[in-house]
């Protein structure tokens, strides 16, 4: 069986990478990597080197990313990124190609392949994100696909609703949570050095804009910043960088300007990749921000999240997580609250045991209906 696997970002690649290993270790497939988006800026990171050397032996890579970030130039990388596919789905045939999540690059791949009736199968599909536009994006590539694996049970029950079927619909769980209980990661000594993490306790952070009013992200950016500048003063913020949504330099220059102003103690980070990520997660004292991991994973390393704004809303939530306003106040005033908590116990709603796997049992017992 010939499959493709789109990955735009050093996001999707971190939570596809479980699915990866089994897939190119089992001669029932065939595997090739399609890689775009911000895998292929230098601006992000160019991670599209992080995937060769993870060892895969069929690596294609297209150059879709505009340098700007404003409301035009996301539309233009979207044309543009759908021009490149018309012509890769023309010259490259698959059995199936996987998709993931939500993102703007991803969904404009996906409809390119519309027209060569290509057959996608789209993880973490029936999500809801009301304070992005990325909730169209997901739906739409949801529509487009043939298979679904979702991470909880009210997702698969909503892309049944969108689809109006109840075929190709698999509750499988997070797949970026698969193997967790034996991941082995970098101790914490390992970790500091690595990415000159200063002594003392840590919050993992992570903000992006809100794009569903992009021409609030201004004053949200400073609201960030005010927050952070303040909550510095009483913990170390290591800090991974935006992706490449609406508006999301405002935000760069502002946590660039805060580690200008409190050196030592603010630390960016632009790619930790997912073992490092992982590792960041277990040891800090909590999660801050507006990103999905700390509603997915941050539950499955004891640790609670202070969710910011309204980008996540929506979203399926376990009880580590802490809701608030997106102003400098609330940011600051629910991190103190959550630096005191001990660790969280409960359980997570997005894990079930062994993801992966039940994907592939599922490719390998299809018939050729369910995506015909």
């Amino acid at each position: 069986m010939k499959i493709g696997v789109l990955t735009s970002s050093r996001a999707d690649f971190g939570i596809y990478q479980p699915l990866l290993y089994k897939i190119q270790a089992d001669r029932y497939f065939e595997l090739q990597i399609i890689a775009f988006g911000t895998h292929t800026s230098r601006f992000h990171g160019f991670t599209l080197e992080d995937i060769r050397k993870e060892g895969f032996e069929t690596v294609y890579s297209l150059t879709t990313a505009l340098a700007n970030d404003n409301e035009a130039a996301i539309a233009t990388s979207y044309a543009l990124t759908a021009m490149k596919f018309a012509d890769f789905w023309t010259d490259h045939v698959y059995d199936l190609v996987f998709c993931l999540g939500d993102r703007y690059e991803m969904c404009a791949a996906v409809q390119a392949g519309i027209p060569s009736e290509v057959k996608f199968a789209h993880l973490h599909g029936g999500e809801t994100t009301l304070g992005a536009i990325d909730n169209i994006y997901r739906h739409q590539i949801s529509l487009a696909s043939k298979l679904h694996f979702t991470a909880t049970d009210n997702y698969a029950d909503r892309v049944k609703l969108l689809t109006g079927s109840t075929k190709g619909v698999y509750h499988v769980g997070s797949l970026s949570l698969d193997g967790i209980e034996n991941l082995m990661l970098p101790d914490e000594n390992k970790l500091r050095l690595d990415f000159s993490i200063p002594p003392g306790n840590y919050a993992l952070v992570t903000f992006h804009p809100e794009t569903v009013s992009p021409n609030r992200n201004e004053r949200l950016a400073i609201e960030m910043y005010q927050g952070l500048k303040r909550l510095s003063k009483d913990i170390n913020l290591v800090i991974t960088m935006p992706n490449a949504d609406t508006m999301g330099s405002l935000f760069r220059k502002k946590l660039e300007q805060l580690r200008a102003h409190r050196q030592g103690n603010v630390i960016l980070v632009e790619n930790f990749g997912k073992r490092n990520y992982f590792a960041a997660m277990k040891y800090c004292i909590f999660l801050l921000g507006n990103t999905s991991s700390g509603i997915i994973e941050a539950a499955s390393f004891n640790r609670y999240a202070v969710n910011v704004g309204n980008r996540q809303k929506g979203r399926v939530r376990s009880k580590n997580v802490f809701d608030c306003e997106f102003t400098a106040d609330a940011i600051y005033k629910t991190s103190i609250e959550a630096m005191v908590f001990p660790a969280f116990t409960g359980e997570n709603r997005y894990y079930k045991k062994g993801a992966a796997n039940r994907i592939i049992e599922v490719l390998k017992t299809l018939h050729p209906d369910d995506i015909y």
